[in-house]
């Protein structure tokens, strides 16, 4: 039996060679409904062996379970077969509520080395905050993970749901490999502002909600808002 490959592709002009498919592991820590650790582990094990090399993850997903799930799963896997995308910032009270974001240099650098033991690996492939802080300058932000990347606790910097000024503002102060966004054939936004401004500074996207969260079923998706920073 032959396994399909998946094709390849740099994401931007400055970030690493992925799969054109990649694999969100959020929902494997219970966001969307009970989920199953070793059929999780065996849904990451095909996904590498596909070609999807791009695992994305967060810290705050199911409170650290999703990092320490998808470090099981690529324990015996060569490291370069994985990139590794996580996000931080997330703040989640005891009682699951959400507690908003933090990007500060101080708090990412803790996040970091709780995703580093947690995943089991010396460094992170792309980093990058979940969403904007609105109390910290995207430049603080950026120019505390370029210092990461010196260090090598980082290959490369992205970001997640900002739009086309602060996607300005951080490439002034280091190359972004990609932007994670929401985009599909009924989420179209991003290509007003966002998308050319990306094309210009050489960010890959990494879409999600691709299939419209339900627009190809019987559930309609409700209308999101594109960031306007």
């Amino acid at each position: 039996m032959t396994n399909t490959q998946i094709a390849v592709a740099q994401l931007g002009s400055t970030g690493p060679a992925v799969g054109r498919i990649g694999l969100g592991a959020m929902g494997m820590s219970g966001s969307y409904g009970p989920a199953d650790d070793t059929e999780s582990v065996a849904t990451v094990h095909s996904a590498l062996d596909s070609g999807a090399r791009l695992i994305d993850t967060g810290d705050f997903y199911g409170m650290g379970h999703n990092e320490l799930l998808v470090g099981r799963a690529i324990a015996d896997r060569p490291r370069e077969e994985t990139i590794l995308s996580v996000k931080f910032g997330g703040m989640i009270g005891p009682d699951g509520t959400w507690q908003g974001f933090d990007s500060r240099p101080a708090a990412l650098r803790n996040f970091l080395s709780y995703s580093l033991r947690r995943l089991g690996v010396d460094h992170i492939d792309i980093y990058r905050p979940a969403r904007l802080d609105p109390a910290v300058p995207i430049e603080d932000t950026v120019g505390a993970l370029a210092e990461l990347v010196e260090a090598g606790y980082v290959r490369h910097i992205g970001l997640s749901e900002v739009g086309a000024e602060t996607l300005r503002r951080a490439a002034a102060v280091h190359p972004i490999a990609d932007l994670q966004i929401e985009y599909s054939l009924f989420s179209r936004g991003i290509e007003t502002e966002i998308l050319p401004v990306c094309r210009e500074l050489g960010i890959g996207i990494t879409a999600y909600g691709v299939l419209s969260r339900g627009l190809l079923s019987d559930t309609a998706p409700g209308r999101g808002k594109r960031p306007s920073a």
